[in-house]
């Protein structure tokens, strides 16, 4: 039961990170120091998709599943809980590479906004 528990307390961690690494440069405006958590979060986040790794939170999700008798899954955390949904034949090499380029597009556009913003507000700009 323990193993359970903690087994799913993982797989919150697990979506939260990734509502981290998607979403999380639009708390940084607020408080500019959160960038200091994101950015790291984010480029880890990409470099699994593009590289096609699997981030370690799956390993410790299955092994914990396993330990409380249940078949853990095969694939990636994004296959089996929201990309299989999505996409049925699972997770290919182009979804993680579009998966990838997205992290970039949101996360790159609000630093880019933020800091374009931060350029026009600095005296003896224009």
């Amino acid at each position: 039961m323990l193993h359970l528990l903690a087994a799913n307390a993982v797989l919150v961690l697990h979506l939260l990170f990734i509502c981290l690494v998607a979403f999380g440069s639009f708390a940084v405006p607020r408080w500019p120091r959160f960038a200091f958590i994101h950015l790291p979060a984010a480029v880890w986040g990409f470099l699994v998709e593009a590289m096609g790794w699997y981030c370690p939170l799956t390993d410790l999700e299955n092994e914990l599943l396993r330990r409380a008798g249940q078949a853990g899954y095969d694939g990636s955390f994004l296959e089996h809980y929201l990309l299989a949904v999505i996409y049925p034949d699972g997770l290919t090499r182009g979804v993680q590479l579009a998966l990838a380029a997205a992290v970039l597009l949101i996360n790159g556009s609000m630093y880019g906004w933020m800091l374009a913003r931060r350029l026009r507000g600095r005296p003896g700009q224009r």
